[in-house]
């Protein structure tokens, strides 16, 4: 695979604006649902800024490192130290077979340093949803915790984010072929930031 510092922020351009429109649809759409129920998110216990997801998509790295750039130089060190000791305390809690929930580096006071240019799961996590894969049925999720403390187990209103992921995934493709970029990713937000160039 090309080393992720060497892929020209030029060349992803055309498509992380092409990324920002389908990001806005998204926030559109997730806001629409959640207004239906009455959900607002407004921080929990079980905060999903300290849950470990992982990221597949070279969209979703260089949008959020193109967002990371416009930080100043100070904030982007504070922010790269955190996210070494945040790989390197889920480093340890794995050798030791623990599970730990540290706080997502660019979290500061509760709020994301970067929120426009968060990625896919941080936009649409929380509310119940559906995916639909050729050949198989619907499959239905529950939202989170909070979502039922706040709703309970109303009637689901439908939202279905098959469109978006494959909408993503064309995205991603042909950004892939463009900057010859073949092998897959699995990264948190932490090990994105202490890849950026």
């Amino acid at each position: 695979m090309k080393p992720l510092s060497l892929i020209s922020a030029e060349a992803c351009q055309p498509f992380l604006s092409e990324l920002e429109t389908l990001f806005d649809t998204m926030d559109r759409e997730y806001e629409r649902i959640a207004d239906g129920y009455g959900f607002t998110c407004t921080g929990c216990t079980d905060n999903c800024c300290q849950t470990r997801f992982y990221h597949h998509t070279l969209l979703e790295f260089s949008y959020l490192s193109r967002g990371f750039q416009t930080l100043a130089e100070r904030k982007r060190q504070d922010i790269t130290a955190r996210a070494e000791e945040v790989v390197k305390q889920s480093e340890d809690a794995d050798v030791c077979g623990d599970t730990v929930r540290l706080w997502c580096p660019l979290n500061d006071m509760g709020m994301c340093i970067l929120y426009a240019y968060r990625p896919m799961i941080c936009r649409l996590h929380g509310i119940p949803h559906e995916l639909r894969r050729p050949g198989r049925p619907s499959q239905i999720s529950p939202g989170c915790d909070d979502f039922h403390g706040q709703c309970g187990n109303g009637n689901y209103i439908a939202f279905d984010r098959t469109p978006f992921y494959a909408e993503m995934a064309q995205l991603e493709q042909r950004l892939r072929q463009a900057v010859s970029c073949s092998d897959r990713l699995k990264l948190t937000v932490a090990e994105m930031i202490i890849r950026f160039p």
